[in-house]
């Protein structure tokens, strides 16, 4: 009996494990003026925020993987009467953030959203020569009658080839997205934007698929609805738990004031570095991610994320399920387990919408527009954010191999566009 109780004990307590969990992402969202005399002032508060935020985490035993700064939108203080001003003006950002970290943390940076088509057809070019310093996005809205932004929408898609015309590799997309019904204070890239009638503020972000594996080989498998009970009351205590251990840690730190605690984003935030999110589905009966019960469990998951007390959640707090930045979900697209429209589906009950699919390089501009139309449809029906992140392989077809070399992305089988 009592090695029973000391094994059992022993699981309960595995999950506190700091490792299992890290902090993908601090983000201060500001907003910069027109006079690039300012622009230094400004990033040094956010140093300052920074220097406080991040040992104050780290001291709690967790790491802190990237530091992140999001702006109002890009045409309210990038010199954009030429593509050469535009640029000038991001070099001179460049600069200024190479001084902004002195702890060897990852700096990302995103200018926010377009708002103007000028704006949209401007960022290949920009995104091209400042890549992981320019992330971007376009917000598409609705019409009184329901109905998408269809220029805006057009137009992105232009840009989305264009991207993958003029980036190696097509990478360039990485750093754009098309936003449908996404709120300021999305935590990660390139959903994020900040509105500058808005206050200055942060939020946290996390990497967990490590610690969800971890919890849910602890449950032994039961009748179906007494495991899935318990899938869902582990994960979250687990989660509530470190959650609660870096509020605290931000808690106890005498913050400068300049920057409002907004909440966390309680997404998993896959990576190629961590435990693919199709092992959480395989531990919880689902044979593969796409197989029979991938549905159920999409929403199980969603609810988990949900879920978290004791503060606001924010961004999208919800299931990611990024096709390259997974390495599972990357090895499901070389098995054919699962396709463009499968992904659709399952964002009816979970969290992101296409992200980082990649696509044929013939793919048509119309198709691809069509794609953002069906996910932007879904997200304002059912009320929630959903993106579309599409890259086309510049010389691939579908079924053909993606040939990515970023530290961020994974290799996979390019999926068809219906």
């Amino acid at each position: 009996m009592s090695f029973v109780f000391i094994e059992k004990w022993g699981n309960k307590m595995s999950y506190k494990n700091k490792s299992l969990c890290r902090v993908r992402t601090i983000t201060l969202f500001l907003s910069l003026t027109n006079n690039r005399d300012t622009w230094e002032t400004i990033l040094y508060t956010a140093k300052k925020e920074f220097d406080l935020l991040v040992p104050s985490i780290q001291q709690k035993g967790y790491e802190v993987q990237t530091i992140r700064i999001v702006t109002n939108p890009f045409g309210e203080y990038l010199n954009l009467s030429s593509l050469e001003t535009a640029k000038s003006d991001l070099a001179y950002l460049k600069s200024l953030l190479s001084k902004l970290n002195e702890r060897g943390l990852r700096v990302r940076f995103a200018i926010g959203e377009a708002k103007t088509s000028q704006e949209i057809a401007l960022l290949p070019e920009l995104i091209k020569d400042y890549g992981d310093l320019c992330n971007a996005c376009v917000n598409i809205d609705i019409d009184e009658n329901g109905i998408l932004n269809d220029q805006f929408i057009k137009q992105s898609a232009q840009a989305v080839k264009k991207i993958a015309e003029i980036t190696p590799r097509g990478e360039g997309n990485f750093n754009f997205t098309v936003n449908f019904n996404c709120k300021p204070f999305i935590p990660y890239f390139p959903a994020s934007y900040h509105r500058s009638n808005l206050e200055n503020g942060f939020v946290i972000g996390f990497e967990t698929p490590d610690l969800l594996v971890k919890v849910l080989k602890d449950i032994p498998k039961d009748n179906h609805n007494k495991f899935l009970k318990e899938c869902y009351e582990k994960m979250l205590e687990a989660l509530q738990y470190h959650i609660d251990e870096v509020l605290s840690a931000i808690n106890a730190v005498k913050l400068s004031g300049n920057f409002k605690f907004v909440g966390v984003d309680s997404s998993a935030a896959p990576s190629k570095n961590c435990a693919s999110m199709t092992e959480v589905y395989q531990l919880m009966n689902v044979p593969y991610f796409g197989a029979a019960g991938t549905v159920e469990i999409s929403s199980l998951l969603t609810k988990v994320f949900k879920s978290i007390q004791n503060t606001p959640l924010v961004g999208f707090s919800g299931l990611m399920l990024a096709v390259v930045e997974d390495i599972g979900l990357a090895t499901g697209t070389e098995n054919s387990q699962f396709d463009i429209r499968s992904l659709l589906t399952y964002s009816a009950v979970c969290g992101i919408g296409l992200d980082t699919v990649p696509i044929p390089e013939n793919t048509s501009a119309e198709k691809i527009a069509a794609l953002m139309r069906d996910t932007g449809t879904m997200a304002f029906r059912l009320n929630k954010p959903l993106t579309v992140r599409l890259f086309p392989i510049p010389n691939r077809q579908a079924g053909e191999m993606t040939y990515f070399e970023s530290d961020d992305l994974c290799n996979s089988r390019i999926l068809s566009v219906p």
